[in-house]
């Protein structure tokens, strides 16, 4: 059959993918009245993420990887974007937002490691650490709607990516139709995606160095991953809200980021205050937890807190030991970084730091589940750190940006697999080859109980069923029939499958290629934007920083 060439998931995606489908099909109340089931990461970089809602945005980047992987099967991955969309419109999506009201009243006493990290040097015992959202406080006063806010940023802007992407897999406006918000005080808010993309560009439109996330503080980390959303959102919509994060970008380079007088980069933004007009700030390699998000946006940039990041941890030197810098998100962070920009010699190496450090295992039933553990000794997978992780095993370099900047939307009009019983059986493979007109599908069982016995598949959008001809593991097969129009059903069986559909789809993929190249031209807008630096600066010394790690470097 040839299928070989074709695009297929790994046997670790497919574990992930198992135990993601595992997760979000037990109904568990994250309403006032109960509580995420502990597999649900709420406990990874305190003060900052530790909030079960970004296990439901970090896992939800490499589904968009896999429906691109496997195009003509995406109904999995829908239903966990579902699963994750709903999640978040909770009260423990936004627990922080609606209980953490006014001034954290234990600012004054903060650990030192933490006034040491995330505290202006000159508000020590006067200023909320990161992470203490301060609703209520002024010149904004209480806000109980999470996304009406005028902070909250990191909650409204992953919330519209999850959506995205789930809309990239159904080709339908599912959120278009009005949700409810979960707000403080057992409120609720109506919205649409629409109305909320509307809300947060217009919010970034008038301050042009970004909404923030807690009160006072600006992450450009979040503000990144708010951007993305608003680019897939554009591409699926036709839309052109993105255009704030490229004029943010330029507007705020010269104030977030520090250059020497030859270009290079000296310290990167952790957070800005602009009350207090206070960057904390870390050295070149806090860049990359920035760059990962930036990547499909601004290439350039991004490539070149990258590079530098590198350069500065030591990775792209073969004779220096990688070390954990302390915690694994950053290292899986890079790892996502390195195979996106096709570095193939710092990928390879922190490939086998991943697999050496990770703890990688499989578990759960027939032990079809996977997940990284991180030597935690804990009940699941540490969900925030092993979703990032699993973002290098989807795809190939450049797979990323492409998610973003060249969407495949051509899918939805494309013969497409349906009515898989998942997880029961697993699909590795499912891809429109347009010039030999085939669907081209494997399949691997993984119920034991069910081996050989009798199964369906459902083919839709086929363009043309008097010219349906499927092969079978290479021979001709017609235990399949005619059930609508376009739309056929194959009888299988619980075992390994390959089948080749001949559908008589020549459709052409739209796909542009990711330039991964830096050039003179690409890196002279690098120092560009205002020029005024802050009052108030500190750049953070140490490495023992939670989410940005090896900051000292």
């Amino acid at each position: 059959m040839g299928s070989k060439k074709y695009p297929s998931l790994n046997e670790k995606t497919l574990g992930w993918l198992t135990f993601l489908h595992r997760k979000v099909s037990i109904n568990d109340d994250w309403s006032e009245d109960g509580e995420p089931l502990e597999w649900w990461d709420k406990t990874s970089n305190p003060p900052v993420l530790n909030f079960a809602r970004f296990d439901l945005s970090e896992s939800s980047y490499a589904l968009g990887l896999m429906a691109d992987v496997t195009p003509a099967w995406r109904e999995a991955y829908a239903f966990i974007l579902k699963g994750l969309s709903e999640r978040h419109l909770t009260f423990w999506a936004a627990y922080d937002w609606l209980t953490q009201i006014g001034p954290d009243p234990n600012r004054g006493k903060y650990p030192k490691e933490w006034i040491d990290l995330w505290i202006p040097d000159h508000l020590v015992g006067e200023y909320d650490t990161p992470g203490w959202v301060a609703n209520g406080i002024e010149p904004w006063g209480l806000q109980k709607d999470p996304i009406g806010a005028d902070g909250n940023l990191f909650f409204k802007g992953w919330l519209n990516l999850i959506q995205s992407l789930h809309v990239y897999m159904t080709g339908e406006d599912t959120w278009g139709t009005a949700f409810q918000v979960a707000g403080v005080d057992r409120t609720r808010f109506d919205w649409t995606q629409h109305r909320l993309v509307e809300h947060l560009s217009s919010q970034w439109s008038k301050n042009r160095m970004g909404p923030h996330c807690e009160n006072t503080k600006i992450w450009p980390y979040c503000l990144s991953a708010a951007g993305l959303g608003l680019q897939l959102y554009d591409a699926i919509f036709q839309k052109n809200t993105h255009s704030v994060y490229p004029e943010w970008v330029e507007h705020t380079k010269n104030k977030y980021y520090g250059f020497d007088k030859s270009g290079a980069l000296e310290w990167t933004p952790i957070y800005y205050d602009p009350l207090i007009d206070h960057i904390h700030a870390a050295g070149p390699s806090n860049g990359l937890t920035i760059a990962f998000y930036m990547m499909p946006q601004d290439p350039a940039f991004a490539e070149f807190l990258y590079r530098t990041a590198v350069k500065k941890l030591g990775w792209d030197n073969v004779n220096k030991e990688i070390k954990m810098k302390p915690e694994p998100r950053f290292m899986a962070l890079g790892l996502a970084c390195a195979k996106e920009f096709g570095d193939t010699t710092v990928e390879m190496r922190l490939r086998a730091f991943a697999e050496a450090n990770f703890e990688p295992r499989w578990f759960g039933e027939n032990n079809i589940n996977f997940g990284y553990w991180f030597n935690l000794d804990e009940k699941w997978p540490r969900g925030q750190w092993a979703a990032l992780a699993m973002m290098a095993e989807v795809g190939k370099s450049g797979a990323w940006s492409n998610l973003f900047r060249n969407p495949n939307l051509e899918k939805f009009d494309a013969p497409t697999l349906e009515g898989v019983d998942f997880p029961n059986i697993l699909v590795s493979q499912a891809f429109n080859d347009p010039d030999k007109q085939t669907l081209n599908i494997k399949l691997k069982s993984t119920n034991k109980a069910k081996e050989n016995r009798y199964s369906k598949i459902s083919i839709t959008k086929i363009p043309d069923l008097s010219s349906i001809r499927i092969k079978r593991d290479g021979y001709l097969y017609d235990m399949w029939r005619a059930t609508g129009k376009g739309s056929i059903e194959i009888d299988i069986s619980y075992s390994d499958i390959e089948l080749e559909i001949y559908t008589g789809w020549s459709g052409e993929k739209k796909r542009g290629e990711f330039n991964k190249i830096i050039n003179k031209d690409n890196l002279s807008s690098i120092s560009s934007g205002i020029i005024q630096r802050p009052q108030s600066l500190k750049i953070i010394k140490t490495s023992s920083c939670p989410c940005c790690a090896s900051i000292h470097n």
